[in-house]
């Protein structure tokens, strides 16, 4: 306790050193000066004990307080776009393993040449070039009696009706611990991803969902537990698969990244009123050409993750967003999920999806506070319909 103390006395003297060397000191002030401005001083004072003990005295998380004040700092840099230095050394090898691969038989695409258009003129490329699109009965290869039945009649906008405020709440395990669930429930709607649960972990992520968007992996590798659990019959279903970069349905069908069209066809049976949609291929390309137009450099030549996708479903649905821990708050940490304890730098910076860059666009069109971001993880985005475009 003794130790303690003269640390303590010896920060608090270092602190008292400083304002005495900035010409400040308490012992300093002239005898005739106002009141007022000792006041002032003395504040002054007692804050920088306060903040200074608590970074090395522990009275509050160092690595958190740390985190938030580093966010800080570097706010004014929040919404530039990037030059390419801010993506990490990992990131660019994961580009160049990827473009060595191609896929999906990726275009070259032009680099940066939307890296000088502001907010809304993004978001109204955006709007008018990728729409919100599913696969109808009668699409390509999707014709039948079969497809017919199980395809929804219905678009997404009739059915969900109009919706004013949404939440899009990432899967990220900086949710833990955030206590963010009654400001997420609080918005019309809110759309949740692949297998992310609520039960156990509402008073963080809330207890609604409105939609939800699956991949094909989690479809087919998981199929028995896709059909069965309840987590996968509430609310809207949406799904993806990642298609070749051409677009064209019926060489997608034939071969598809996991052969979805069985377990579709096997829900549908189990859950005839389950509203199941399948997004265009379409919008996962036409995504990806912008994050690359915004990009200087190259990104991997691989489908937007589901999170892009699903901002860009809400956009399209949504008078106005909030994105909850895409970018990351001082939480941040390399816990992958807020329901599993698996650790992995990937989930946040990316390595098959372009998430980094994402990240960037999605910086660059939030219109809230950084501190908004810093202390929540919460991005603000008007939606498609309240933007005024240009007609083109």
């Amino acid at each position: 306790m003794q130790t303690g103390t003269k640390r303590t006395w010896r920060h608090i003297s270092n602190v008292s050193h400083w304002f005495e060397m900035s010409g400040v000191g308490l012992l300093s002030i002239p005898a005739q000066c106002c009141s007022k401005y000792s006041v002032i001083i003395f504040c002054c004072f007692v804050i920088a004990c306060i903040f200074y003990l608590s970074l090395n005295l522990n009275l509050t998380p160092k690595p958190a307080l740390k985190e938030m004040w580093r966010q800080m700092r570097t706010a004014h840099n929040a919404k530039k776009p990037t030059d390419g230095a801010s993506i990490s050394k990992e990131v660019k090898e994961a580009v160049t393993h990827y473009s060595s691969l191609n896929q999906f038989k990726v275009a070259a695409a032009v680099k940066g040449r939307s890296m000088s258009l502001g907010r809304a003129d993004i978001t109204c490329e955006l709007r008018a070039r990728v729409p919100l699109r599913v696969i109808k009965a009668g699409d390509g290869p999707f014709s039948g009696e079969q497809w017919e039945k199980s395809l929804p009649s219905r678009g997404l906008e009739e059915t969900l009706g109009p919706l004013k405020t949404c939440a899009v709440v990432m899967s990220s395990g900086a949710l833990r611990r955030s206590s963010l669930g009654m400001e997420i429930d609080s918005h019309d709607a809110v759309l949740r991803f692949n297998a992310a649960p609520t039960e156990g972990h509402s008073r963080d992520v809330g207890s609604k969902t409105t939609l939800r968007i699956v991949n094909s992996q989690l479809m087919v590798t998981q199929k028995a537990r896709f059909l069965q659990d309840a987590l996968f019959n509430t609310g809207v279903l949406i799904m993806w698969d990642p298609a070749p970069y051409s677009k064209d349905l019926h060489e997608w069908y034939r071969n598809p990244d996991f052969n979805f069209t069985e377990t579709y066809q096997d829900y549908h049976r189990l859950h005839p009123r389950q509203p199941f949609y399948i997004l265009s291929p379409s919008m996962q390309w036409e995504l990806w050409d912008i994050l690359q137009e915004y990009s200087p450099t190259a990104i991997q030549p691989n489908p937007p993750s589901s999170g892009m996708q699903g901002i860009i479903v809400m956009l399209s649905l949504c008078d106005r967003i909030s994105v909850y821990e895409f970018l990351p708050s001082h939480r941040k940490s390399d816990l992958c999920h807020y329901f599993e304890d698996i650790h992995n730098w990937q989930c946040t910076q990316g390595h098959y999806h372009p998430l980094s860059f994402e990240k960037n666009l999605i910086k660059h069109l939030n219109q809230g506070g950084q501190e908004d971001v810093v202390k929540l993880g919460k991005v603000t985005l008007n939606g498609f319909s309240q933007e005024r475009c240009r007609r083109t």
